[in-house]
């Protein structure tokens, strides 16, 4: 079995190729049952979260002679961590053949984690965002802010990053290393105001709060939502679902446990059918996206077992 670390998942991957990997795995689909999703109680702190999320592909990869691939990534999140600077988000993704349940690799789950999920909003945006825009605003400065700034511009000519952070000194943090990179970025002050400004709005937080504000949202925004993964977690409000039309990347698990869903459903600010697609959908033409410049759209993603599984099995083949 192979012990990949994350300097491994970074040198396999891609944002161009993982977002391409994610349009095939979606458009094909794989089995992925309904997460576990666990509350670990911590009498000295916040509660953490135990996530186990399981998928698998059919015995014979399609088109070839290899064998299909069950994987299962652990992951536990707690919100403490970042008062010890340490990452709120940790895991492991364990990969195993599909048809003798032989383990074939034991990859950093934490990398894995922020490449699939950046990418999988990349591929939404790739349907949903203007193809002219330039501002992109980055809500929240943990781990996934770079790579969101990294792989929407694999997707859109994004010229400019603004970073919004409550803790101020971190959303500069992500600006020197955008700016080493060689984007176009500074530390946006003002939420509000930024918000106004941006094309593009990647909100990936641990907030229980609103902080996308439909009011501010100007004609033709696309609102990315990353955070959220809990019912009772929130990033945007009711105006700005209201605004929008509404695309998820699963709808089963977007109407359990995302909370931007969730709760606008329970207001009557959004109902099932309001949901125009998901990614499945998207990747199959089952339906459209963008319809014109001016319109809003919004894409709320709880996380997939698949993506999880395309991206493992993207970095297994790379060590072969």
């Amino acid at each position: 079995m192979l012990i990949i670390g994350p300097e491994a998942v970074d040198r396999a991957l891609s944002y161009e190729g993982l977002i391409e990997v994610l349009r095939t795995a979606f458009h094909d689909g794989a089995v992925q049952p309904v997460r576990h999703h666990h509350t670990v109680e911590r009498p000295d702190g916040a509660d953490a979260t135990l996530l186990l999320m399981p998928a698998w592909s059919d015995l014979k990869a399609a088109g070839t002679s290899e064998n299909g691939h069950i994987g299962i990534k652990i992951v536990t999140v707690s919100p403490d961590n970042n008062a010890i600077n340490k990452p709120a988000v940790m895991g492991n993704y364990l990969l195993l053949d599909a048809a003798t349940g032989e383990p074939q690799a034991l990859i950093d789950g934490q990398k894995i984690t922020v490449w699939r999920t950046a990418c999988a909003s990349a591929l939404a945006a790739s349907y949903l965002a203007r193809e002219d825009a330039k501002t992109h605003l980055i809500v929240g400065a943990g781990a996934l802010s770079v790579h969101l700034a990294k792989a929407h511009r694999a997707v859109r000519p994004l010229e400019r990053v603004l970073v919004w952070n409550r803790t101020a000194a971190n959303a500069a943090k992500v600006v020197e290393q955008l700016q080493a990179d060689g984007f176009e970025a500074e530390v946006a002050e003002d939420l509000d105001a930024a918000q106004a400004q941006a094309d593009v709005i990647s909100c990936a937080t641990l907030s229980t709060i609103p902080l996308v504000k439909g009011a501010l949202l100007k004609p033709g925004t696309h609102v990315d939502l990353v955070g959220a993964f809990t019912p009772a977690m929130r990033e945007s409000d009711d105006e700005a679902i209201v605004r929008a039309r509404v695309y998820v990347d699963t709808k089963a698990g977007a109407t359990k446990e995302a909370g931007d869903i969730v709760q606008a459903l329970q207001s009557g600010a959004l109902s099932e059918d309001a949901i125009v697609g998901d990614l499945f959908d998207l990747t199959r033409g089952a339906t459209q996206g963008r319809q014109s410049a001016d319109e809003i759209t919004l894409f709320k993603s709880v996380g997939a077992a698949l993506e999880d599984l395309a991206a493992a099995i993207a970095v297994y083949r790379s060590q072969a």
